[in-house]
């Protein structure tokens, strides 16, 4: 494996310096915010999900937020 010379070397520590993203304080980055969001579910519910999402595109994720709607207005 051929190593970098001194200019390539300073060139990528250059990019990476200018270009690396920063996460801003007190602002959960995106997986962060997604973990909140996930949860597992059976092979069957799985596939209803994405056939009815796929059906109505839309995805899993409004699928589901339409059922709990629903359950939510009907139980009230």
């Amino acid at each position: 494996m051929a190593r970098m010379n001194d200019e390539e070397a300073e060139a990528l520590d250059k990019y990476y310096t200018e270009n690396t993203i920063m996460p801003v304080k007190g602002k959960p980055g995106l997986f962060a915010e997604r973990k909140t969001q996930m949860f597992a579910v059976d092979a069957l519910s799985a596939q209803y999900f994405m056939a009815k999402a796929a059906a109505e595109h839309k995805t899993p994720m409004e699928i589901i937020s339409e059922m709990v709607r629903e359950r939510i207005a009907a139980s009230a």
